[in-house]
């Protein structure tokens, strides 16, 4: 695994245990902000890089989910955390309950997982 890859790996589970602060504190809305790094450091480890939220999804469910190198359920996972991520920083008000910021967290914890074993079998 190259230094960006466990730059990113790292900044992923930094931001899993910030998320699991903010959910402790009652702070749903920015749970959703914090599980999005392990896509990037997985895509990276491909040699793929990309510039939009969007973009960087759209590129897991082809290289990922598609082929089935990762649980076609990540892909799914990514897309409606990205949807709470949008509620929680650009709603108005609290928007992401304390249940839904709970399965994001659930998610980012398997995903995680998933990436770190998928890394690990490919180094």
């Amino acid at each position: 695994m190259n230094e960006q890859v466990n730059v990113l790996m790292e900044k992923a589970r930094a931001s899993l245990r910030a998320a699991e602060v903010l959910s402790r504190e009652g702070y749903p809305d920015f749970v959703a902000s914090r599980a999005y790094y392990a896509i990037e450091a997985l895509l990276l480890a491909r040699g793929l890089s990309f510039s939009s939220h969007s973009a960087v999804i759209a590129a897991f469910g082809k290289e990922f989910a598609r082929s089935k190198a990762l649980d076609p359920k990540f892909h799914r996972y990514l897309v409606d955390a990205q949807d709470f991520r949008n509620l929680g920083d650009y709603g108005v008000g609290p928007q992401v309950s304390p249940f839904q910021s709970q399965e994001i967290l659930r998610w980012t914890q398997e995903f995680l997982t998933a990436v770190e074993g998928y890394l690990a079998a490919c180094s």
